[in-house]
């Protein structure tokens, strides 16, 4: 079947076009947006900068020269460009790459505060929690663990500084890390 043509077509009859109205708000919100991009970028540091896909070399060059910069207007500036050049290009990939690396840390974090938790759960309940311990970390010393939580809870009573219950953390974190290498 032929195409009609728009113009040969009734004007009542004809299909609306799709019509996209963006607000000046919705702009400058995605605007702002893509600059916090930008400045999260610049902020971060040397090794998580190279997660990060920069792709285009006036932009790379724009956040490096960024991280340089130590005077106030100077770098508030340099962000505005910074969003400017990323308003040009497509930012997927930047923004997923970030967006992995947040994700990262947040599991990293998550990670910690369960260990954090084991500590606390060790401190608390004492030996018998030793078990529980030893059945997830097979490798863990037993007589270890009960040395650190008898010397945490003795420094817990006396309000002195929690250097065991540190010590503590950083153990049962190494037999974490060991068990994790071994998978």
């Amino acid at each position: 079947m032929a195409k009609k043509d728009r113009r040969s077509v009734p004007e009542w009859e004809q299909e609306p076009e799709e019509i996209i109205i963006v607000s000046k708000t919705e702009m400058k919100n995605d605007m702002l947006a893509l600059q916090k991009l930008g400045t999260d970028i610049v902020n971060l540091s040397k090794g998580d900068l190279s997660t990060i896909p920069l792709t285009d070399e006036t932009l790379a060059d724009a956040i490096h020269t960024a991280r340089r910069i130590k005077q106030h207007e100077g770098l508030r500036r340099q962000m505005q460009y910074i969003g400017k050049l990323l308003r040009a290009i497509d930012t997927t990939d930047i923004e997923k790459a970030f967006q992995q690396l947040q994700d990262g840390r947040r599991k990293q974090s998550q990670h910690f505060q369960k260990l954090e938790q084991w500590r606390d759960q060790l401190i608390e309940q004492g030996h018998s929690a030793v078990e529980q311990v030893i059945e997830k970390y097979p490798q863990g010393d037993r007589q270890h663990l009960r040395q650190l939580i008898t010397a945490a809870n003795k420094e817990k009573s006396l309000n002195k500084p929690p250097t065991n219950a540190r010590k503590l953390f950083r153990y049962i974190k190494e037999l974490d890390d060991n068990q994790s290498a071994e998978e």
